[in-house]
């Protein structure tokens, strides 16, 4: 029978040795993303761009789509709270605020996450079990500037377009609803743009950027930890969709908590 705190100080260490590989992802990470700054004579441009248009291209009709949609949704709910005021042509500025500031951000995030993330951890996760991580190691090509920093960089540039459109397409679900309760397409287009005041959408471009970020890292980060057993391509995309809604969700509610103590 084996002792009890012999299967607890196994899962202690197991979480610290894989607390200690984050960590020195991360580190290499920055180390290359500051020395590529230096010499960005050494990054891959092609390779990003080719990255870069599968992530903002091809996820744009799902992304647009779910923008639609939510626009739609907000309008109806919040029209239905306000219509005992007649107040419904605030829904406009409602919808705006809360599209730009934090849904849109948000739902794109997560769209990305899905798509992206996983796609990024199948890839390299792939290559690590085809032992072509290997080969770029023996070559001298470290794999987190070759292949990491591409894809972080894409998903950092797709994000707020991404969201711009989103949030767009939203507005434009909005106006659509609105339109029959005696909101004029003028009077919500003028509202939405007294609405959409430059800290909104500042900020949510700021937090587009952040959320991609985290899901490059994420994503590529689960892709060079991919067991080199059957399943484990499979588990490394699940881990980068997983982990990177989890860390959108948190950096999301300290961003909240950031905006409510400055008073913003």
């Amino acid at each position: 029978m084996r002792n009890p705190f012999e299967g607890i100080g196994r899962g202690f260490f197991r979480r610290a040795t894989a607390c200690e590989e984050r960590l020195a992802f991360l580190g290499e990470a920055f180390a290359d993303f500051v020395l590529l700054l230096a010499h960005p004579r050494q990054f891959r441009f092609r390779d990003g761009v080719r990255t870069f248009a599968r992530a903002a291209f091809d996820g744009l009709p799902v992304t647009v789509g779910i923008g639609f949609l939510l626009g739609v949704i907000l309008a109806f709910e919040s029209a239905a709270a306000l219509r005992t005021f007649g107040a419904e042509v605030y829904v406009a500025d409602l919808l705006t605020i809360a599209l730009f500031r934090e849904l849109g951000p948000l739902v794109t995030a997560i769209v990305m996450a899905g798509r992206s993330g996983s796609a990024f951890a199948a890839e390299i996760g792939t290559m690590k079990v085809d032992e072509e991580l290997d080969a770029l190691t023996t070559m001298g090509l470290p794999p987190v500037r070759f292949l990491v920093a591409p894809r972080v960089l894409a998903a950092i540039l797709a994000m707020p377009i991404l969201t711009v459109l989103a949030e767009l397409a939203g507005l434009v679900g909005g106006a659509l609803v609105l339109g029959p309760m005696n909101v004029p397409n003028v009077v919500f287009w003028n509202r939405a743009s007294d609405a959409a005041t430059l800290f909104p959408v500042v900020f949510g471009l700021g937090k587009a950027c952040f959320f991609g970020l985290l899901i490059g890292l994420v994503g590529c980060g689960a892709g060079l930890r991919t067991r080199t057993t059957a399943d484990g391509v499979g588990e490394a995309a699940t881990a980068a969709v997983v982990g990177s809604i989890v860390a959108i969700a948190v950096a999301d509610g300290l961003f909240a908590v950031v905006c409510y103590v400055w008073g913003v």
